[in-house]
């Protein structure tokens, strides 16, 4: 296994800068973000120009990964694959499609995005539109030498009412999914607030497991007891809002990381662990990210 980190987190800082912190740190991959900088949820975390990737842009991104030691683990386009607005569900697919020709002109296997979910249709209904739709995507990443991974996050801040607004969040799910030939961007921290065992989920999906996002969790049993499973009614200004749990960076939160870990080491997984991170108390600025950062590294390295 190789440690690695999701460059979402920064932002306001170029490739370059961040490959030299990730390198001096101790990391030997980066999850690079290719967000487009006009639009999306993450727009800012645009650390790769996927839609006018040149051999000019190619050779600029090789030599900054030559001078430091690193190698690209995936590309990180998580957007709504499933958007019930056509527009936007076109925009997203042709993104994606310019982040799959991008990860193959740098050699890249990886592309992660989300199946994501039409908020007005039922589960079922959503299901069978994503049968539609991801065969395409799905046959266009293979015929480059790429695939594509999904992130078992719940996206309940695009559902109105909090509820999963991408339909890959369990293992009765994955199972679907991978029988349209994606593969699993695993990440513990989602699972352990929807009530499932992150441990138990690892060595019966292992061989579908691309790629490890290191996130932690901590979670308030008090507060869940007053809003319930699904979280706070009313969130205000932050569909993200639950009111009784938040994402940490491993070693602040929940998640057993040696033992993760090590189970990750018993079912044969030697991919990336890639760092993401989205705690708020480590956050704000870019001082106070990079030790976010060291902490999670300083909690993941030794047992790697």
């Amino acid at each position: 296994m190789k440690l690695g980190l999701l460059t979402a987190c920064f932002p306001t800082l170029s490739l370059a800068d961040i490959a030299d912190f990730a390198a001096t740190t101790g990391f030997q991959r980066l999850e690079v973000a290719v967000w487009p900088r006009t639009g999306g949820r993450d727009f800012e975390a645009s650390h790769l120009p996927v839609t006018d990737f040149g051999e000019a842009e190619a050779e600029h991104t090789r030599e900054i990964l030559e001078s430091t030691g690193l190698e690209i683990s995936a590309l990180a386009y998580y957007e709504n694959n499933l958007h019930a607005d056509p527009d936007l569900r076109a925009g997203y697919h042709a993104h994606l499609r310019s982040a799959i020709l991008t990860a193959e002109r740098l050699g890249v296997a990886n592309v992660g995005t989300f199946v994501g979910r039409n908020v007005t249709r039922s589960m079922r209904e959503n299901m069978r539109e994503a049968e539609r739709v991801f065969p395409e995507l799905v046959d266009l990443a293979g015929e480059h030498g790429v695939q594509l991974m999904i992130e078992n996050c719940v996206m309940e801040g695009w559902h109105p009412d909090g509820y999963p607004g991408n339909i890959a969040y369990s293992p009765e799910l994955w199972e679907w999914m991978f029988s349209l030939g994606l593969k699993l961007n695993w990440d513990p921290s989602h699972l352990v607030w929807i009530g499932i065992d992150p441990l138990e989920t690892i060595a019966p999906y292992a061989s579908q497991i691309a790629h490890v996002q290191a996130k932690d969790i901590e979670v308030f049993p008090d507060r869940r007891n007053r809003y319930g499973s699904f979280g706070l009614v009313d969130k205000g200004d932050d569909p993200w809002a639950t009111g009784w749990w938040r994402y940490r960076v491993p070693g602040r939160g929940s998640i057993d990381w040696m033992r993760v870990l090590d189970r990750l080491h018993e079912a044969g997984f030697e991919g990336t662990v890639s760092v993401e991170h989205e705690d708020p108390l480590w956050g704000g600025d870019v001082e106070r990210t990079k030790k976010g950062v060291r902490i999670a590294y300083d909690t993941l390295a030794p047992h790697l």
